[in-house]
């Protein structure tokens, strides 16, 4: 199939491109958020094909993955024409939760698709056709040394997303184990937070670079509140590190017993950063344990076939 979708999420898209498929991502001589063409920081195939908006009109589509509202709006105006449309939902809702209103409720003939179960429990989707196709991870191997007795963290936008992401609960597991937070817009959260440099330094690294990174780190820390679930939190498993996390959202679907800690009390989640950077050998077992976990469930041939039925289904 030839296949239209937007460079949104560039670490869903990379597993999403390892498919059989032409992926037709437009680009703008500016590069924006409607036209970023093809990642610069992640690894994706030649079946990945730049294409400008006035070109699309000659172009052969098979199916839309809308991922954003207006982008709709692009596909009438670009296009000229609706192909089958598929909406990706990424993200869990904001605002009035229980009743938020998903706006792919409004598109005729849309199929409606959610990363986790917790996601589809939480949108109001109004009866438009639906269903989950879970993450899936490129696999970057089983790297975890845990040289560094630090713990690594993952967040974009740290100090803006501030509660969301539990930026303010930082200075706990900083105080339990000197913290790497790697990510955009990291830069100067040390102060922010009121932590002197040794104890949270920052970073922003290309995705191969962070692999390598975090794998050196003891564990994995994951102090988000509300967001969908992480794809950094499974990429960690998949390195084999052992990971302690807030039971929100889909967290305690994705971390079994024995693969990690996961609490909504900060101080048994300090705890357990503390034992594991006191006891690599634990750390190490836990983490073999999150990776069998993470590639049992959030592998990228099951969620390839996932989607490949999906496909074919709307375009039947």
């Amino acid at each position: 199939m030839r296949i239209l979708l937007w460079h949104v999420h560039g670490s869903w898209t990379t597993a999403f491109v390892r498919g059989p498929h032409t992926y037709l991502v437009p680009v703008t001589p500016d590069r924006g958020p409607d036209g970023l063409g093809r990642a610069r920081t992640f690894d994706w195939p030649d079946s990945v094909v730049e294409v400008p908006p006035e070109r699309l009109r000659d172009e052969d589509v098979d199916v839309v993955v809308l991922q954003r509202p207006h982008e709709l709006a692009l596909v009438d105006r670009w296009l000229g024409r609706r192909p089958p449309l598929v909406y990706l939902e990424h993200n869990a809702p904001h605002g009035e939760v229980p009743d938020t209103r998903h706006p792919a409720a409004d598109i005729p003939g849309v199929t409606l698709v959610h990363v986790t179960h917790f996601n589809r429990l939480m949108w109001d989707d109004r009866g438009v056709p639906v269903t989950v196709v879970e993450h899936g991870i490129v696999d970057p191997g089983p790297r975890w040394t845990g040289e560094l007795p630090h713990a690594a963290v993952v967040v974009n936008e740290p100090v803006r997303r501030g509660r969301t992401t539990g930026t303010d609960l930082l200075p706990a597991f900083a105080d339990a184990a000197p913290l790497d937070v790697f990510g955009m817009r990291t830069e100067g959260l040390a102060g922010h937070l009121g932590l002197s440099p040794d104890r949270c330094r920052s970073h922003e690294l290309t995705q191969a670079g962070l692999h390598g990174a975090m794998a050196r780190r003891r564990v994995y820390v994951h102090p988000v509140r509300w967001t969908s679930l992480g794809l950094s939190l499974l990429e960690a498993m998949h390195l084999g590190m052992p990971v302690v996390a807030l039971a929100t959202t889909e967290v305690t679907e994705a971390v079994p017993p024995g693969a990690g800690v996961v609490s909504n009390r900060v101080d048994v989640l300090t705890d357990a950063v503390r034992d594991f950077v006191a006891d690599p050998a634990h750390a190490r077992r836990t983490g073999e344990r999150a990776r069998a976990a993470a590639l049992a469930r959030y592998g990228l041939s099951r969620f390839l076939d996932d989607w490949e039925r999906l496909l074919k289904e709307v375009t039947r």
